[in-house]
């Protein structure tokens, strides 16, 4: 199973066009690599210029692996220079996979390298969060601050159902963002 999510510059149907040329050809890479997550962006900043006009973006790419019912599961993923996936358990922990940060798409060659790849153990009935940052950017207010917000409001969810956290986490963030706001969210069975 792969999820991504991901952001590019602009507000408009130019930015929304580029947003899904870049996700066709993820796709494609991804379904034709099966080396880290981080070669396969690696792979798609490459041709990214040459395909499309979209100028920068950030996304992850997490690939989860395991029996779909009964794990164990672990989760593989890269970014680049997204928000770090959220994870929440059932038991009431809650982390930013902060590993696996690399540069924008778009950024010139040669500034980075190969882009890391991570990997973690994802526990029974947990929960990963995939969001964009207009869930957690409020114009006058820093990164940290929207990430403590995000941490809150999930925690308090937690044990609700899916599609009831998914409704209600961005109605509990404060309003003031002017980007636009996705969620994805995945929840392990629970045995």
């Amino acid at each position: 199973l792969a999820l991504v999510i991901g952001d590019v510059v602009g507000h408009d149907l130019t930015a929304a066009a580029g947003m899904a040329q870049l996700h066709g050809i993820l796709r494609s890479l991804a379904w034709d690599h099966n080396g880290p997550p981080g070669a396969v962006v690696d792979r798609l900043d490459d041709a990214m210029p040459a395909i499309t006009t979209v100028p920068m973006a950030t996304l992850v790419l997490a690939l989860l692996e395991g029996d779909p019912h009964t794990g164990p599961w672990t989760l593989r993923w890269t970014s680049a220079g997204h928000p770090p996936p959220f994870l929440l358990t059932r038991d009431g922990q809650a982390q930013y996979l902060e590993a696996g940060q690399g540069l924008l798409l778009g950024v010139p060659p040669g500034t980075g390298g190969s882009r890391p790849s991570a990997a973690q153990s994802l526990p029974p009935g947990s929960t990963l969060l995939l969001y964009t940052d207009g869930l957690i950017e409020i114009p006058g207010s820093d990164l940290d601050t929207g990430l403590a917000r995000l941490r809150h409001h999930a925690l308090a969810l937690a044990h609700e159902p899916l599609d009831t956290l998914c409704d209600r986490l961005p109605a509990r963030m404060p309003p003031g963002s002017t980007d636009d706001v996705a969620l994805l969210a995945l929840r392990l069975p629970s045995s």
